[in-house]
Order: structure tokens, then sequence, then C-alpha cells
């Protein structure tokens, strides 16, 4: 099924996530400028450098995917919406599992930090499974039904709590774009380039394989943040697509 993003181009959708040490981190963010639209930003840099990272990626010129998962009482979590919302994130996530409640309070809390700002409100988005987790994962987690029925159920809560849309594995991504329709994002992680190292992932597909099956936009991060040469591994990535 055809997504409106598709109408836009693919090498401006690849998220490149910066999942390693905050030195690293920045010297690759500093080569891919100009290359790469978006970075991701999750726990390990967020802990050690705050909102002051978010902002100096934002004067470089990316787009900033703010990846830290929220999951608490609702109080917390609109509060934690809009602190990243207020530091000019262009893009958040939440855990499904929190509920619709908690859901409904992040958006509320990014769209209060937004105005606050005076910037665009950032896109929302509920983690369904992680793609490091397979069936055996999920069932010692209690989670009994096949894992694609899962994903697909807690992506219904999304629609409920009036955020943008999901992060799911590429695998799932066909079936949620015809759940979800044209207009959601669909975010996948769990990408990797043909013959690369799969690491800590489970459910995984190409990058070229991923937008195929409806994703919006695709985070990679090792397999150009741990490359010899990262803006290669990224131009080569954009090239397959």
């Amino acid at each position: 099924m055809l997504n409106r993003f598709d109408e836009g181009s693919r090498r401006d959708r690849v998220i490149v996530a910066l999942d390693c040490e905050a030195d690293k981190a920045i010297a690759i963010a500093y080569e891919l400028a100009g290359e790469a639209s978006w970075v991701k930003i999750g726990m390990t840099l967020y802990y050690a450098y705050g909102t002051d990272l978010v902002k100096m990626l934002k004067r470089r010129g990316y787009k900033v995917f703010l990846d830290l998962k929220f999951h608490d009482i609702p109080h917390q979590v609109e509060g934690a919406a809009r602190s990243a919302a207020e530091s000019g994130a262009d893009m958040l996530t939440m855990h499904t599992i929190g509920g619709v409640p908690m859901m409904r309070a992040a958006q509320k809390g990014a769209l209060e930090g937004a105005a606050t700002a005076g910037g665009e409100v950032p896109v929302t988005l509920g983690i369904t499974v992680l793609t490091s987790m397979d069936q055996a994962t999920l069932a010692q987690c209690g989670v009994e039904r096949p894992m694609q029925d899962q994903v697909l159920a807690l992506a219904g809560l999304t629609a409920d709590a009036g955020i943008s849309g999901v992060v799911a594995s590429p695998m799932e991504a066909a079936a949620l774009r015809a759940q979800m329709g044209p207009d959601a994002y669909i975010v996948c992680p769990g990408v990797r380039p043909a013959g690369a190292d799969l690491g800590d992932q489970s459910r995984v597909a190409t990058p070229a394989q991923a937008f195929d099956n409806g994703a919006s936009h695709i985070v990679i991060g090792r397999p150009i943040t741990d490359a010899d040469d990262p803006v290669a591994a990224f131009r080569t990535i954009a090239a397959s697509l």
C-alpha cells in the first residue's frame, strides 16, 4: 500500500542512530552534516548531554529523533514530552504498553511544549514491540499471541490516543500500513544492509525492503556509526534506495 511519504526522497527519511559513546557520536554528526537529514538520540547520549545536544544538532541543520521511550504515569509522561518538545525535538517516542491515557498525556505535553517554544509539534510515536525481541522473548513476558497480532493490537491504541504513528520492525510494516492508512508515521529500526552484522536485532530487513513494505522512515545505526568511513557507508545505503 502506498503512503504519502513516497512522494519524497527516501534518502531524506533515513535516520542515523547515534547509539555510541558521546565523542564518537558528535564527530559522526559533524561528518554527516549535509548528507543525512535526521539523527537519533537515544538514552546513552541523552543521559550524558541532555537537551544541549538536541539544540546543538538542530543548529547543525538536523531533524532530531529523541528516542527516550517514555513509560510512566500520565502526569510524568506529559511533562517529559513537554520538555522534549521545548528542546526542539522533531520526533519522540513512548511505549504503547503504557496505555491510551498515557499516550494522550504525551500528545498534550508535546503540543504544549511546541507552543511554548514557538516551534513545530514533534511527531509522536508509540513503541510496539522492540526489534530485538522474537516470539520466544514475547512469550517470556506473558504475551502468547503471534508477534504481528501483538504489534497490530498495540498500534490500534495509538489511533485511539491521537498520536502520529508507531515504531515497529520492517517485518510488520506492510500490515501496519494497511491498518493505519497512508498518513501514519511507521518508523522502522531493525534495518540492516544486505550482509551486515545483525547485532542484537531479531526482526530485520534491508533499507529498500523496509521502505517497500510501507515504512515512512527507517533507523540505521551501527552499519553507519561503526563503519571506517561513516559518510561512505551512508552514501552506499542511500544509493541502494
